[in-house]
């Protein structure tokens, strides 16, 4: 092995004790980290890998965490974002429809809880509900109580006096996400102010509320940005973090970027987990294009990587894989459900 490779792999492994010791990684403990990912082989890489699930048991050990989402109201949103199908900018065969009657939301969230999940989010497009939109959201969440679950929504920008009549409705948290570093966020969106995600962000922490907060891999952003929108999590204090990888859709103006390699999102993973070592990464979207069939290899080899939930059932407008095959695979990795809400830890 070359002296150089030697020692990236010692400054791996320094980032590594820092993580376990869920200290804050320096610039060169960053640097080291960032080389080794931007390689996906090799020893260095591999000792990444290996770091962060060391990472991942000590904070979550055999814990899976498990969340459902549904799609309320879905197309025809005002923002352009590159990767959306829901664009009203974009053509595309997305499905579109009002917001969905509560009593539906409701059933679907009682469903989702027989297939493990803890959290239920309540997704509607748009920057923010109108207000008949929100008087329905109001009682979905009622119904996701009654249901047993824990109930978030993420339906773009709130106000403070809207989070707090959805917290007096019964509102657990809110899911926003940044989906990108600041520095590449014009390149991806136009219609509205990055400063506005963070606000959305900001609010919902200072509400009390539990808040899921990632983005989207694989739209053309650089590791160096990558770690921006680590470190933007970070400063915000997050501590559920949703990790989707872009699935390209024709008619969106990403149609035509490559799916990630299952070796560069395992690194992406690696990365989050030793920036934000006691956040919950749930991998979501795009988890079966990069990772394959349920039950397959590559999702074994997510189970057993640096993440620490996914999301069960299907996406927005993209089915995802049956809950079944997620919990028989984990179940024969040594993994359960967790049963409390991972995150607000």
């Amino acid at each position: 092995m070359a002296e150089p490779d030697l020692a990236l792999d010692r400054a791996v492994g320094r980032a590594v004790d820092m993580a376990l010791d869920a200290r804050a990684l320096d610039e060169a403990a960053l640097a080291a980290v960032l080389a080794a990912a931007r390689t996906a082989a090799g020893t260095a890489f591999e000792r990444l890998l290996a770091g962060a699930r060391a990472v991942r048991r000590k904070y979550f050990g055999a814990e899976l965490h498990l969340c459902a989402i549904v799609n309320a109201k879905s197309g025809g949103c005002s923002e352009d974002c590159a990767f959306c199908a829901q664009s009203g900018r974009h053509k595309t065969a997305s499905p579109r429809h009002g917001f969905l009657d509560p009593a539906a939301i409701g059933q679907a969230a009682q469903a989702a809880r027989t297939r493990g999940a803890a959290r239920f989010g309540i997704v509607a497009s748009g920057l923010r509900p109108a207000e008949g939109d929100f008087e329905r959201l109001l009682d979905a969440v009622r119904l996701v109580r009654a249901a047993g679950l824990e109930a978030d929504a993420s339906v773009g920008l709130l106000t403070p006096e809207r989070l707090a009549r959805l917290v007096d409705a019964g509102l657990s948290g809110v899911h926003h996400n940044l989906e990108t570093a600041r520095s590449f966020f014009p390149q991806i969106c136009s219609t509205h102010a990055y400063d506005d995600d963070v606000l959305a962000v900001r609010l919902a922490l200072d509400a009390g509320l539990f808040v899921c907060c990632g983005g989207i891999f694989g739209l053309g952003e650089s590791w160096e940005q990558r770690a921006e929108l680590g470190q933007t999590l970070l400063e915000l204090g997050v501590q559920s973090v949703p990790v989707n990888f872009l699935v390209p859709i024709a008619g969106t103006r990403l149609e035509h970027r490559p799916v990630l390699q299952r070796s560069e999102a395992l690194g992406i993973l690696a990365l989050l987990r030793l920036m934000l070592p006691q956040a919950n990464l749930r991998v979501c979207g795009g988890r079966g294009a990069v990772f394959g069939e349920p039950g397959g290899a590559g999702q074994r080899e997510l189970l057993g990587s640096a993440a620490s939930g996914l999301m069960v059932g299907d996406y927005l407008t993209i089915a995802g894989s049956p809950a079944e095959a997620d919990l028989a695979l984990a179940r024969e990795l040594g993994l359960a459900p967790a049963r409390r809400s991972g995150g607000d830890r």
